[in-house]
């Protein structure tokens, strides 16, 4: 009996990532990260990158919150961010970013995501 390991080219990612777009076309994740100091995005750029290459992941980088929610639990310097997203085939769509500011995540939060999910899937 032959056993086969897989494993993956780091040059090629995973999955493609995508900001989700509203009607407008508006894309609030990009507006976000736009808000935010260079080296904060960089660090979410990088922690998303880590997912894109090695999905799927858990703890600690991602955590899933719903039936097809994750979040990127990004640490900075002085403070937490997290990215909410999704995967549609073989896409991670970015659809809710936000600084936290308490120990669980604000349900306010989650209720963006989870609208933007929705507004997503009646779009396909």
């Amino acid at each position: 009996m032959y056993q086969c390991w897989y494993i993956s080219d780091m040059n090629t990612p995973i999955l493609d990532v995508r900001f989700f777009a509203s009607d407008g076309g508006n894309e609030p994740v990009r507006e976000w990260l736009k808000s935010l100091q260079g080296s904060e995005r960089r660090t979410i750029g990088e922690d998303i990158k880590t997912v894109q290459f090695g999905w799927p992941l858990g703890m600690p980088l991602v955590r899933k919150l719903a039936k097809d929610l994750w979040e990127v639990r990004v640490h900075l310097v002085d403070r937490i961010a997290r990215v909410l997203f999704t995967v549609v085939g073989h896409t991670m769509v970015l659809l809710h970013g936000f600084i936290k500011k308490s120990q669980a995540t604000p349900p306010e939060e989650l209720d963006v995501a989870k609208r933007r999910l929705q507004q997503l899937r009646s779009a396909s």
